[in-house]
């Protein structure tokens, strides 16, 4: 994969940097959301703004219980730092709530140097997020890659130009197909995106 050129990766958040336990079929139960339908979608469309002020606040609710309990994926502190040390530039775009992302990143003491969540742009697979913070580092679309464990996350990458990496550490989805590259082992991804031969070359990213 040296050949990708990446020069900016952008992270999802639950189940990707950090381990999360949100139980979405019960979340969906107590807010009336079928379960297979989008769960944002459907506060969103709900007929009046009380329904949903009263809808969010539950799933908040959730999202901060959830938090409290977060520890970071084995594998992730040590290759954000390899990433860091090579100057790559990096990001999360999470369909989380703020306030519980922040406490997520706090609890696991990860720092990257930039964070969207639903709060500042169209939740994934809209690719509104991860177009914003590519223009950030002024870097074309093609040069970044997105990182995550979910079919959203693959299909916002495609949306927006961008590699689709799936971490798949458990088994292998039926979307897997959709991604460019797979890893099952977070420390697997900086060989994956051919960054570890870039770096022992001194072709360091800027």
């Amino acid at each position: 994969m040296a050949d990708l050129m990446v020069k900016g990766v952008i992270f999802d958040l639950d189940g990707t940097l950090v381990t999360s336990s949100l139980d979405f079929a019960l979340i969906k139960a107590q807010v009336g959301c079928d379960r297979d339908a989008d769960l944002l979608e459907y506060v969103e469309s709900l007929p009046s703004p009380y329904m949903r002020e009263e809808a969010m606040a539950l799933i908040h609710q959730h999202e901060m219980q959830d938090a409290q309990h977060a520890e970071p994926i084995p594998g992730v502190a040590e290759t954000l730092s390899f990433l860091k040390s090579i100057g790559m530039p990096l990001a999360i775009v999470t369909r989380n709530y703020s306030k519980a992302a922040r406490l997520k990143l706090e609890r696991c003491r990860l720092e990257l140097d930039l964070m969207l969540t639903r709060e500042d742009a169209l939740p994934k697979p809209d690719p509104q997020a991860l177009h914003m913070v590519a223009d950030s580092w002024s870097l074309p679309y093609q040069q970044c890659v997105y990182v995550g464990d979910y079919k959203y996350d693959i299909e916002a990458a495609r949306r927006a130009s961008m590699h689709a990496c799936l971490f798949a550490p458990v088994e292998l989805p039926d979307y897997a197909e959709q991604a460019d590259i797979i890893i099952e082992r977070f420390t697997d991804l900086p060989a994956a995106l051919g960054l570890h031969h870039r770096a022992q070359t001194g072709q360091l990213v800027g």
